[in-house]
């Protein structure tokens, strides 16, 4: 059990989300969200305060008659329920239902602890809300796709409950929760804010890290398959270039290739000894960009993903409704901290550098396939009779296929903005819709890498150095073939591919 107080980390979603880990909230925490919401009940009378007794968005300027105030909580939910296409998995609603309770839990939203209650409930009985991927402009945050969650928490719409799609009245019913009654804001403080982005971006920064670490690894894989020199990852190499992301990724990969009994010394290979007399040298006396240069690669990609985490972490323990209910000023501030900018930009930056992350597999893997370029193996890494049997020659289509389309998908998104609302929102983030983009470019890079790993491993095989390999690449290359046999005849490899993907998705090597 993971007991929330005032904030909630990265690593806490993790493991709710992956674990298992059921969640509470302290005993002081549900006494200031209940403080903030009687402060604002007492505040509100006799007083004008947006969607608590006005209308909403440009429909802000319209007084709602007292009679009908509950009404209008209701309103909002039903009327932005509006979403449109396939579902989001379980897991990024589940994330999305932690973010909009990492919201309530600034105790700045001003909504009774019922909200609160039923978040936790939903989450830790796996009761996911129907969240159509399409809706959101990410400004006044995610209106549509949070109103789905909320239309779940009154006792309407549906759930997906055990694996099955069902109504939520009847599977709140069979597990004794009672729908959310309105109080004074609940259904704007819901539907109002960043909560389904920055749920989306904490699963795709798990991913992300996850992806970053095979990277890696692979990084050192690829260059016992060539034998590199191995001063390209030389602590001193690395530190006189003062960027963090670079030395930490060269220091992973001089833990992971240690116990390599394929790397080269240069100092003994080439400084030793005198070679006058050598006109031209048969092993390359430097490896190519995509195996030599993986920590100035990488190491952009790690800063950036360091930084997002950062970013995502403090959006999940921020307050991002409208208007900000403040008992300590005893005031109620209107402004706009459901723009989701931070979100949204932060999410392009991540979907860029997961799209140079599979760039660079898919050239290590054209490396590997290309026998005129690496000069030791053979063409495709065809093991069978050439020109009867294919190797991997089409695994590579694939390979580059899905990172074609990665390419196509770099284009920012953040700066699509596209006026809506009465040109009231003139500005929006799309910050969902960035966030969403991010998870197919994530998604797609495990696809590549999948392919990549089950080169890696049959590359080692055609040169007969699995026992020359580092504990660690020996390891992964153990794995692979538990799933992927050596490829002598040709064989369909769709299913193995897909075996391979869900375990580099699974299996975490955990490099921090």
């Amino acid at each position: 059990m993971i007991t929330f107080k005032d904030r909630i980390t990265l690593d806490e979603v993790e493991k709710v989300l992956y674990s298992g880990e059921k969640i509470a909230v302290s005993e002081e925490a549900m006494k200031r969200v209940d403080a903030c919401y009687r402060f604002l009940e007492k505040f509100a009378s006799e007083k004008v305060i947006y969607g608590i007794n006005t209308g909403f968005g440009p429909m802000a300027q319209w007084r709602v008659d007292d009679q009908h105030l509950i009404d209008l909580q209701y309103n909002i939910i039903l009327s932005h329920s509006t979403g449109a296409g396939e579902p989001l998995d379980d897991v990024y609603v589940k994330s999305a239902m932690i973010a909009r309770l990492g919201t309530v839990l600034q105790c700045r939203s001003g909504v009774h602890t019922d909200v609160a209650k039923l978040l936790i409930a939903f989450i830790n009985e796996g009761i996911y809300p129907f969240i159509p991927m399409h809706g959101s402009v990410g400004a006044s945050g995610d209106l549509v796709q949070l109103a789905h969650i909320a239309l779940c928490l009154i006792g309407k719409g549906e759930v997906h409950y055990k694996g099955e799609w069902r109504d939520t009245a009847e599977v709140m019913r069979q597990l004794g929760i009672s729908p959310l009654q309105m109080h004074l804001r609940e259904g704007l403080s819901i539907t109002n804010g960043t909560s389904v982005m920055t749920g989306i971006s904490a699963v795709n920064q798990f991913y992300a890290e996850t992806l970053l670490d095979w990277a890696t690894l692979d990084a050192v894989w690829m260059n016992e398959i060539a034998s590199s020199f191995d001063d390209y990852m030389a602590e001193e190499e690395n530190s006189c270039r003062r960027h963090a992301g670079q030395q930490l990724i060269a220091r992973r990969m001089r833990e992971l290739s240690e116990g390599s009994l394929c790397l080269k010394k240069r100092a003994h290979e080439l400084y030793d000894y005198g070679h006058s007399d050598v006109k031209v040298f048969e092993h390359k006396v430097q490896a190519y960009y995509s195996l030599r240069c993986t920590p100035q690669i990488l190491g952009p990609i790690c800063d950036t993903l360091q930084n997002a985490r950062q970013i995502i972490e403090d959006e999940l323990n921020s307050a991002c409704d409208n208007p900000i209910v403040d008992p300590d000023s005893q005031n109620v501030y209107h402004g706009g901290n459901f723009h989701g900018d931070y979100i949204s930009l932060e999410e392009d930056k991540v979907k860029i550098a997961m799209v140079r992350l599979a760039m660079t597999a898919e050239r290590q893997l054209n490396y590997l396939l290309h026998d005129r370029i690496n000069g030791i193996l053979p063409p495709f890494l065809n093991l069978g009779t050439l020109g009867l049997n294919y190797g991997l020659q089409a695994c590579q289509f694939t390979a580059t296929s899905t990172t074609a389309e990665c390419q196509t998908l770099a284009m920012p998104n953040y700066v699509h903005s596209i006026p809506n609302n009465n040109d009231n929102q003139d500005i929006v983030s799309m910050g969902t819709n960035t966030a969403l983009i991010c998870r197919q470019v994530i998604e797609n890079c495990f696809q590549v890498m999948a392919v990549h790993h089950i080169a890696l491993a049959q590359a080692t095989d055609c040169l007969g150095i699995a026992g020359k390999l580092s504990p660690a690449t020996r390891k992964i290359y153990d794995k692979i073939r538990e799933m992927v046999p050596l490829i002598v005849d040709d064989t369909p490899h769709y299913k193995e591919i897909a075996k391979v993907e869900n375990y580099l998705k699974t299996d975490k090597l955990n490099l921090k």
